[in-house]
């Protein structure tokens, strides 16, 4: 029941994003019961039917994708203060996440079998004068099992992708680092062991004094505070500071002077080597699918009329460079990312510009792979329509592309969207904490605004000029 009224009692932003998720959930699974209708209306193309079940599987990866970021954000699937003597530990909360996704996908299911019979005819009569009686076989009886079980492929692929992402990592990998416990039964990772009344000793750890590495001649360590003892005082010409407490005002100001976060938490930390590691590969894997591409489009004789059969050779290794050149373009977006906020703080930033490119520089993993995934999908549209351009031959795209097209479209943004939402969240403490430094909420707007606006400048012509060099091969 707690379970239940932390669902219920979810913002409305949570709701829309969940109401997303079924909505995907139900072109998707409207997708695969037309799939099985022309596969019903024509029992001799089989292989043509089985291309169509098969091109569903991007929509679905798309819905997929979408779940997971849904469930990354959901206020209810994370941990907070208190709800583990309620029973809801981190496995819970996993498995109540999964559980959401679930309900959304089986929601948006049972909404596409009912558009489906509804325009089948089997609830209220066929509507637009059976228009679309090809690929809904209207003229023949629909096996319930069959389309039960792929009404069933979204809920289940989506709640365990959600569940396999939302894992505790501690439960995943128990035997990768070992536990000592230590006295009553606390954890410690310490390899030394303290004497009795260690912990007892005032001071004990505050004034501890690191021991040198090597001692000097004529010199005596350091004296050591005992039972009752205070510590000794320190001379005038130590250079030790004296210790001073970390969350104070003036650390915090100096700390965002400099261009790193103030004291109060947070993630933003001063970039150094948390480069993301994919940009080699991704722009190397980018470059191999662009020659692949290349190379069938040049060899191969192939008409592009024979694409949509797919019984040709030609289109094999057309798909696989793109396909390379989208994995490619996924794998360098992180890169690319972090690579755009550090230009966007060179030369002589000002505190806009620096907070931005900070911005940027840490939350490059977060953004980068669904930004990089936007790119790839309106990489292929344009492509698309060029092709479509450059050759009158091209059939045109019917109702069920334009559905797809449009659900991966909008999986896509939706996904890049909730990304930014969850960023924003996990940059909450530091927002909160540069607001009571003084740092007006108009700055911080103009930030956000002026990250957008670098990440469309910087992937905007990089996803036309690939689209370009990927449509180039099959224009000639």
């Amino acid at each position: 029941m707690l379970a239940l009224r932390l669902t219920r009692a979810a913002h409305p932003a949570v709701h829309l994003r969940r109401l997303l998720v079924a909505t995907a959930a139900a072109g998707t699974g409207f997708l695969l019961l037309s799939a099985l209708g022309y596969a019903l209306t024509h029992p001799t193309h089989s292989t043509a039917a089985l291309l169509r079940l098969s091109w569903c599987a991007i929509p679905l990866a798309a819905t997929v994708y979408l779940a997971v970021a849904v469930a990354r954000t959901d206020p209810g699937a994370k941990p907070r203060t208190g709800l583990s003597a309620f029973g809801l530990g981190p496995a819970r909360l996993m498995a109540i996440a999964a559980l959401n996704t679930a309900l959304a996908c089986t929601l948006g299911s049972l909404l596409a079998l009912l558009v489906f019979l509804h325009l089948r005819g089997d609830l209220t009569g066929m509507p637009f004068d059976g228009a679309a009686k090809d690929f809904l076989a209207a003229n023949r009886s629909l096996p319930v099992p069959a389309a039960l079980t792929l009404l069933t492929v979204p809920p289940l692929l989506a709640s365990t992708t959600v569940a396999l992402a939302l894992r505790p990592r501690d439960l995943s990998h128990p035997g990768t680092r070992s536990r000592v416990y230590g006295r009553f039964g606390a954890y410690d990772r310490t390899a030394k062991r303290e004497t009795f009344g260690t912990y007892g000793r005032f001071g004990a750890r505050i004034f501890r004094t690191p021991k040198p590495t090597q001692p000097t001649d004529d010199t005596e360590p350091p004296l050591q505070p005992t039972d009752g003892a205070q510590p000794p005082p320190q001379p005038a010409d130590d250079p030790q500071p004296p210790l001073q407490p970390t969350g104070s005002r003036a650390a915090g100001a100096a700390r965002v002077g400099a261009g790193g976060p103030p004291s109060g938490g947070g993630t933003l930390q001063a970039p150094g080597s948390d480069t993301p590691p994919g940009l080699p590969w991704g722009i190397a894997v980018l470059a191999a699918g662009l020659a692949v591409e290349s190379y069938a489009g040049v060899t191969e004789a192939t008409p592009r009329t024979a694409l949509p059969g797919g019984l040709a050779v030609g289109p094999v290794g057309v798909l696989a460079g793109w396909s390379l050149t989208a994995l490619g373009l996924i794998l360098a977006a992180p890169g690319l990312t972090h690579l755009c906020g550090r230009l966007l703080q060179s030369v002589r930033p000002g505190a806009r510009r620096l907070l931005a490119g900070r911005v940027l520089m840490t939350e490059a993993t977060r953004l980068g792979r669904p930004l990089g995934v936007v790119c790839t999908v309106a990489s292929a549209a344009f492509a698309a329509t060029t092709l479509d351009g450059h050759d009158g031959s091209t059939p045109a795209f019917g109702p069920l592309t334009a559905l797809g097209g449009l659900l991966v479209t909008g999986c896509t943004v939706a996904t890049l969207l909730t990304a930014a939402v969850e960023a924003r969240q996990s940059r909450a403490d530091t927002t909160a904490a540069l607001l009571r430094l003084g740092a007006p909420a108009a700055m911080l707007r103009s930030a956000a605004a002026l990250r957008t606006g670098a990440l469309l400048t910087f992937f905007g012509p990089l996803t036309v000029l690939i689209a370009e060099l990927a449509a180039l091969p099959l224009a000639r």
